[in-house]
């Protein structure tokens, strides 16, 4: 939200982190030049009113279109102010000393995510002066390596995870630049938000999802340690309830995780604690192999 002419701050009317509603005032400002030209206004409306109740034949109708031209010129000219239709119809009405006073108001119902602006403070034209997002939708920028070339369609779906919470996404854009600094492209998703619990400027972690003509079987990147000659492998949990070394050969990546042969499925892995196993085990002087 940014005034269209060169202001004086005189009101603020929503503060820091207010949830408002369309059409809700946010600020009332101070213009010369909005006094100046509701003056204009005011009387281009009264010649115009003047001429139109004069005895017919008294007035030309140039005159009168005259009138009327400048009627609109100065009507338009408010308008692109940033005055609303309720507020240039009072300024036919409004004392001489609120001339130039006018309100902005909010274009859309959101949250007042930053206030850059103080009252009595002069600000020019097109300054931000509150920046209002509708957060129940949010935007997620992912991004991705330049080496992935995987194709992800428009209205797929994806995992979201912040904080340990995760939500369902949609695709909605990928982008098929790479950004010079980061090496990356972005795909961009979007987030339901209705209990308010994300925020712009959090980092989330974003699982896509992909069909594949057979069946993958993959494990977290964290589950995977080296064996003592240097392979791959996993622990597996034994029918004894111990922890059982396999070797697996690694497939694709897919983000945190890795496909992986090998290995049958259903088995038990150890996802968390892998390393702390296989550095107790190698300490231990106890080949897992043999486990």
């Amino acid at each position: 939200m940014s005034p269209r002419v060169d202001s004086i701050v005189v009101k603020r009317h929503a503060l820091l982190g207010q949830h408002v509603n369309k059409g809700d005032s946010l600020v009332t400002l101070f213009s010369g030049e909005v006094a100046s030209q509701q003056t204009e206004f005011r009387l281009a409306e009264a010649e115009l009113k003047r001429l139109t109740k004069m005895t017919p034949g008294t007035v030309s109708k140039k005159q009168i279109l005259t009138a009327k031209a400048e009627y609109e010129v100065a009507y338009s000219r408010l308008v692109a102010f940033g005055l609303s239709k309720q507020a240039i119809t009072q300024t036919l009405t409004i004392s001489p000393e609120k001339l130039g006073e006018y309100t902005l108001f909010a274009q859309t119902s959101g949250a007042v995510l930053t206030d850059n602006f103080a009252q009595g403070q002069r600000v020019d034209s097109g300054i931000e002066l509150m920046l209002i997002a509708d957060e129940s939708a949010l935007w997620v920028a992912a991004q991705l390596s330049s080496n992935q070339d995987r194709i992800i369609n428009n209205g797929s779906t994806a995992l979201l995870e912040v904080n340990g919470n995760r939500y369902q996404a949609t695709v909605i854009q990928e982008a098929h630049t790479i950004d010079e600094q980061t090496r990356s492209r972005t795909v961009r998703l979007e987030v339901k938000n209705t209990q308010h619990s994300l925020h712009p400027g959090m980092f989330a972690d974003v699982y896509f999802q992909f069909e594949t003509e057979q069946a993958v079987l993959a494990v977290p990147e964290n589950a995977l340690t080296r064996s003592a000659d240097g392979d791959w492998q996993l622990f597996v949990v034994d029918d004894d309830g111990g922890f059982a070394a396999q070797e697996v050969t690694l497939g694709r990546s897919f983000g945190d995780y890795r496909e992986v042969f090998g290995i049958e499925a259903g088995l038990e892995v150890v996802t968390q604690g892998a390393f702390f196993i296989a550095s107790q085990l190698a300490k231990g002087g106890f080949d897992p192999h043999n486990h």
